[in-house]
């Protein structure tokens, strides 16, 4: 229990987003997916999620740790599939936003969504970094609670709105670990991928990472940094881990990105060179193949509808 303590110490909290929606459409994204941690309190209706089209019970929360590609049913199963491109370019065809706080809960077909960061010393998702995949969290009114508190608040921009929300975020990061723990959901992931956590030199390659996306990132700079060989920094690093470091990287360049994207009017080529890329073309490339939508259309869609 103290070890988990002293990761929830660690964790930097970022609210992104929140939204109360009403379907108006049923669909069904193939390979839904995002870079932030999502909750999803359905209020009335039907969510179904993964390959076997797990029901998310009214009342519950469905959790989609960030960076994990699920498939995910909105309303009644049917065959109008898309995928994740075509819904991230086209949410308005399915989806209205309510922003009448009286009326969050009560329509049919509706739910909240909240997305936020949760970093390990600013540096590593956590839940990523878990290997966890998404669950439902069932019973559990203090999360339910700090999901409208956060909608509200966002809703009606009072003084100090942001810093009751920042508290509500670190309430949900705080109930979904509890969560698992008091239900010893996913026991192997936990013991095998929450021990790098401990180990110093690990930390000092994830902040320097984070310090450093546009420079130099090779294996033998993040040698130097753990104080180890360079022949055994990568096997060091994946045998914590789970993941390569170059593979890592680029998860966090990528996801620096993304932020540029929503936050900036930087050109592409000019986020593609921030975050470590000096070839826009091969920038481009990956970036699609990660998050299977073109940089460009990942920016007009936020600015069209920021859902």
């Amino acid at each position: 229990m103290e070890d988990y303590n002293k990761i929830i110490e660690s964790l930097g909290v970022r609210f992104i987003k929140s939204k109360n929606i009403k379907l108006t459409k049923p669909f069904l994204v193939e390979n839904f997916y995002d870079v932030e941690n999502i909750v999803i309190f359905l209020h009335k209706g039907e969510i179904y999620f993964g390959d076997e089209l797990e029901k998310v019970s009214e009342g519950d929360v469905l959790f989609i740790p960030a960076g994990k590609s699920v498939s995910l049913t909105y309303g009644p199963k049917n065959n109008n599939k898309i995928n994740n491109d075509e819904y991230l370019t086209n949410k308005e065809k399915y989806f209205t936003i309510n922003t009448i706080i009286d009326q969050i809960g009560l329509e049919q077909n509706s739910h909240t969504y909240v997305s936020f960061d949760a970093k390990v010393f600013d540096s590593v998702n956590f839940f990523t970094s878990l290997d966890i995949p998404p669950f439902v969290v069932s019973d559990c009114p203090p999360l339910r609670s700090a999901i409208i508190d956060i909608i509200k608040e966002d809703l009606v921009e009072k003084v100090g709105s942001e810093r009751l929300i920042k508290i509500y975020t670190e309430r949900i990061v705080i109930e979904i670990v509890r969560y698992i723990l008091e239900r010893r959901l996913f026991v192997e992931q936990l013991a095998t991928n929450s021990t790098y956590f401990k180990d110093p030199r690990l930390i000092d390659i994830f902040t320097f990472i984070k310090d450093n996306l546009s420079g130099d990132l090779s294996n033998s700079i993040l040698a130097k940094v753990a104080n180890v060989s360079e022949d055994y920094v990568g096997q060091y690093f994946k045998m914590l881990t789970g993941i390569n470091p170059q593979d890592y990287i680029e998860y966090q360049r990528m996801e620096a990105a993304v932020n540029l994207l929503r936050t900036t009017k930087d050109s592409i080529r000019d986020i593609g060179r921030q975050v470590g890329y000096k070839d826009t073309a091969y920038f481009c490339r990956r970036f699609k193949m990660m998050f299977g939508i073109p940089a460009g259309k990942m920016r007009r869609r936020e600015s069209l509808m920021n859902v």
